[in-house]
């Protein structure tokens, strides 16, 4: 245990976060960078005078649970939590849970790709990145709420009129196996996630499709390389479809790009200029 690297990290982390990223009011006469060390230390759920001892490296080596706790209040990323862990001589345990926590660089990427209807998917299948083309295409994610945005509960239990699964996607009964298959590999990697059981559970008890498709405990499928999307303004859009996967973060880039010169490519131009404001079709 590094205690001197561990106390200046903690005052760092502490002294970036302002009384409003934690819902905390910042009162008159406020002179400490970030918050007080009794606010973080509330936060964590320790005490102040052991958080302060932290601070001042004299405090003993921390537990998994106020680890947790700290990495929590301080609002650490992954890559923090890790590094607070190996400071305090207790590598981290596996996440709990898939990250939700998308790269900057990745986010970057999406921006810089104006003919690339482009999404960042977790390994549940929630969308937690998106490009304006992306929103065009398929939905405007930032206006759904975050179940909402989950592709595998949109697929077995979304809308369903006229015949329109899933935007109207040429696979989407393919798509359909293919999420059983995922999540029954996922359930697998992250056993005590409460958010991965309670997904399954409901697409179990809404989806007699799905409960059939998880019976056969199947855990690969072929990915699908080309789509056509059913769009209520510019009518059918093919797609190659290719998708890269962020392997350190359990996430999966999904890039739905048209052949040069086809009427898919127009579509998708055409999109990229009206985005989302006449997107107020029933889907």
């Amino acid at each position: 245990m590094d205690k001197r690297e561990l106390a200046d990290f903690l005052r760092s982390r502490r002294e970036r976060i302002t009384p409003a990223d934690v819902g905390l009011p910042a009162g008159p006469r406020r002179r400490t960078p970030g918050l007080r060390r009794e606010e973080a230390a509330q936060l964590a759920y320790i005490s102040t005078e052991y958080y302060t001892r932290l601070e001042q490296a004299r405090g003993p080596r921390p537990s998994r649970e106020v680890l947790t706790g700290l990495a929590r209040a301080l609002r650490l990323s992954d890559a923090e939590r890790a590094h607070l862990h190996h400071l305090a001589g207790a590598p981290p345990a596996p996440p709990p849970g898939p990250s939700r926590e998308v790269r900057q660089s990745i986010l970057d990427l999406l921006r810089r790709l104006p003919q690339a209807a482009a999404i960042v998917t977790s390994a549940i299948y929630e969308v937690i990145a998106w490009n304006d083309l992306a929103c065009a295409l398929m939905e405007d994610f930032s206006a759904l709420p975050r179940r909402d945005r989950n592709l595998a509960r949109r697929a077995f239990l979304g809308p369903h009129r006229h015949g329109r699964r899933l935007y109207g996607v040429s696979d989407a009964d393919a798509f359909a196996r293919t999420t059983a298959r995922t999540l029954r590999a996922t359930a697998a990697r992250y056993p005590d996630d409460p958010e991965v059981a309670e997904l399954i559970a409901e697409l179990l008890d809404g989806s007699e499709e799905f409960a059939r498709l998880w019976a056969s405990h199947d855990v690969c499928a072929a990915p699908t390389l080309c789509k056509t999307f059913q769009h209520p303004m510019v009518g059918p859009v093919t797609v190659n479809c290719d998708a890269l996967d962020i392997t350190d973060r359990d996430q999966r880039v999904v890039f739905y790009t048209a052949t040069p010169g086809s009427s898919s490519e127009e579509a998708l131009r055409l999109l990229s200029v009206v985005g989302t404001q006449r997107m107020d079709v029933s889907r």
